[in-house]
């Protein structure tokens, strides 16, 4: 990724200019990777730099909610300029954590397991896959995506020595609390959960994704049931 920092009129080099990160809203944080995908959109598609107006057109958002979001993590427009869309792009991923590959583990490779990692791109969304692991004995020694499946009894050894950060669970939803904990005890800090049971982990540092793709779904059938499809 080539870009210039010229245009920036500073960046995220004093600490007392950025807010704390525990002031930052959620709504906030998940409008980040829309940006960073935006933003690598206009890149491919040849644009320099573009105004919070044209970038608010573009996404539906207004122009002061964009400016508001990157005054969270210190400003990045030069005024009469706008933004360098690579440069900007650029320091939305190492907020993200994009500039580092984080190692993470999948456990569960039955049919949705398979599909995520057959599907999504870890190391541009920064992680490393590294281990994956199931109970099935017919699984066990098969490869996922370059990976070999080892028995999940294995799981504290192979953590001691790999010492991954993260954990993809797709595993049965009566084991996934029980799990979590496991995993915490070999030093996993944070779950990407399809378990479809809401995790409450009361550890401190310890970051939890729920995804329930049937919530989604649910949301798309109001959608056309209240009108807003017509």
């Amino acid at each position: 990724m080539q870009c210039s920092f010229a245009v920036f009129c500073r960046l995220l080099k004093k600490k007392e200019h950025i807010m704390s990160k525990s002031l930052i809203s959620n709504s906030v944080i998940r409008r980040l990777p829309r940006y960073y995908r935006f933003l690598g959109e206009l890149e491919n598609c040849g644009y320099v730099r573009i105004s919070s107006r044209e970038l608010s057109e573009k996404m539906g958002l207004t122009a002061s909610q964009i400016r508001q979001d990157f005054n969270c993590f210190g400003g990045f427009g030069q005024q009469g300029y706008g933004y360098n869309v690579s440069a900007l792009k650029l320091e939305i991923a190492k907020i993200l954590g994009l500039d580092r590959l984080t190692p993470i583990i999948l456990l569960g490779t039955g049919n949705l397991g398979r599909a995520i990692v057959s599907h999504i791109d870890f190391r541009s969304k920064g992680f490393d896959l590294i281990g994956a692991f199931d109970t099935d004995e017919d699984k066990i020694g098969q490869e996922i995506s370059g990976i070999i499946i080892e028995d999940s009894a294995l799981i504290e050894e192979f953590c001691a020595e790999k010492k991954p950060d993260a954990a993809i669970l797709c595993i049965p939803v009566n084991a996934a609390e029980k799990t979590v904990e496991r995993l915490i005890g070999c030093g996993i800090k944070a779950f990407w959960n399809f378990t479809h049971y809401d995790l409450r982990v009361s550890h401190e540092g310890i970051a939890v994704e729920n995804v329930h793709l049937g919530d989604s779904l649910t949301t798309l059938s109001y959608r056309i049931n209240s009108g807003e499809a017509e």
